[in-house]
């Protein structure tokens, strides 16, 4: 299974994932990074600079497979959520 990569970036500043996790897939990978925006904005409380943010997901090879942005990410996807929780990273 691939390894995918969740950096940060906030403006000019980046905050790599060096550790990544391994998935099945590209939808996979996305609805872990709906999950980890959604706990850090939990976790940021009322820094409204976290809205600006992006989550920037890459490949082993260093490939951008999608970038999600942290407003987006909290609309809910259509036709509902998806009834598997996501994985604990590692």
């Amino acid at each position: 299974m691939p390894r995918y990569f969740f950096h940060t970036q906030i403006g000019d500043d980046v905050i790599r994932d060096t550790a990544g996790a391994v998935l099945r897939d590209p939808d996979h990978a996305w609805r872990v990074a709906q999950a980890m925006i959604a706990g850090l904005l939990e976790d940021g409380g009322d820094d409204r600079s976290l809205l600006a943010a992006l989550l920037v997901v890459t490949d082993e090879a260093g490939e951008t497979v999608f970038e999600l942005p942290f407003s987006e990410a909290l609309i809910p996807p259509p036709g509902g959520s998806d009834d598997e929780p996501p994985p604990v990273l590692q």
